[in-house]
């Protein structure tokens, strides 16, 4: 991957990225990977033989062992790993035969003398060599660099607030952007705190907190033989909304609520009496909808401060600040009467006497004679 990608990382939040070698305390991290917990070690395997064909006797199968490190200087990788090895002949349905697989550490195969593709992975990080098992002679080790490294992702809300990690999750994206303008996915739905072996590179991590609007994107750098930890800082707080009659009061029920922004666009939607959201910073305005009315408040969302949000009862909606979706138009609309001043005609007049005539009245109307 581009080393110039991982420079350009403009517009991307980070709290804090904290980058590890592959020391004792690494190296233990990897051990407690925790998407493979197998044994380091599995029995020998057997070679696959086509059927029909002669099946060697154990004085034709030869052992071969199998090493997988992070890097080409680092340490046998011990525990995570996942080995397979496929025959190079096609079967009948196009893909290569599985000869034999293994998963936990070091690996050693019995197979017989021909060629083969090995395969071994660690998380997403993984590398195909060809091997040729010879008739005779010694087989040294097999020694395959993944050429990876690990990730540790995490996230808080403002300077150091802790989230759950259920309302966490994230997702990690190629660097490399496709013409379409979007990203491979590498991986999904990552849980904080998980170790995740992957090949070293720069990849684009989104974070989502909660499931309206707080997503925070950032580009990190993986090293091999390294494990990258890097917590995410989000620009958001969790708020509940409440329509009540009087300030800390019970929240009423039957309430149907909408989330605008200061734009008028609606990011959240919820028919409850007390809704609980993460939003992102900034303005909102809370609509409740009971009983055929409206109400309305604008309220601010700061980092980091969870809060509650109440619409009260006495605090009228000015139902002409926003507009009305179609089927809430049945509402009646309160419209404001101005009271304008009377003309003289118009003026009461006290009871029992008759108004005095007007000018209009006197003057003829179409005659055109005079009054003269």
């Amino acid at each position: 991957m581009s080393a110039t990608l991982a420079l350009a990382r403009i517009g991307f939040a980070i709290a804090a990225l904290v980058v590890m070698p592959l020391t004792a305390a690494a190296a233990d991290a990897f051990k407690e990977f925790k998407q493979l917990d197998t044994t380091s070690k599995m029995p020998k395997l057997n070679a696959f033989m086509a059927p029909g064909a002669a099946k060697p006797s154990n004085s034709e199968l030869r052992e071969v062992a199998f090493d997988a490190k992070m890097t080409a200087d680092g340490q046998a990788v011990q525990q995570g790993l996942s080995w397979y090895v496929f025959s190079p002949i096609p079967g009948a349905d196009g893909k290569l035969p599985l000869v034999a697989s293994s998963k936990g550490g070091s690996a050693d195969f019995q197979l017989a003398p021909g060629d083969y593709f090995v395969n071994v992975s660690f998380g997403r990080a993984g590398v195909t060599k060809k091997l040729t098992v010879p008739d005779s002679g010694a087989i040294q080790k097999q020694v395959m660099v993944l050429d990876a490294g690990g990730i540790v992702l995490n996230a808080v809300s403002g300077s150091d607030v802790r989230i759950p990690p259920g309302e966490l999750s994230f997702s990690i994206y190629s660097s490399d952007v496709k013409e379409d303008g979007t990203r491979g996915l590498v991986m999904a739905d990552v849980k904080p705190n998980t170790l995740i072996g992957i090949s070293a590179g720069t990849y684009h991590i989104v974070s989502e907190y909660g499931q309206v609007n707080a997503i925070i994107r950032a580009d990190i750098q993986v090293e091999s033989g390294k494990v990258t930890e890097a917590t995410i800082q989000h620009r958001a707080a969790k708020i509940t909304l409440k329509l009540v009659s009087d300030a800390g009061g019970e929240a009423i029920a039957d309430t149907a609520w909408s989330v605008l922004t200061s734009s008028g666009d609606i990011v959240a939607e919820s028919v409850s009496a007390f809704p609980t959201m993460v939003l992102s910073e900034g303005v909102y305005t809370a609509v409740a909808r009971n009983k055929d009315k409206i109400y309305q408040r604008d309220f601010n969302v700061t980092a980091g401060q969870n809060s509650d949000v109440e619409v009260l009862l006495r605090e009228q909606p000015q139902e002409v600040q926003e507009p009305l979706r179609q089927e809430d138009q049945a509402v009646p609309a309160v419209q404001q009467v101005v009271p304008q001043q009377a003309s003289p005609a118009e003026q009461p007049h006290p009871a029992g006497k008759a108004p005095l005539p007007t000018y209009e009245q006197l003057a003829p109307g179409e005659s055109g004679t005079s009054m003269d």
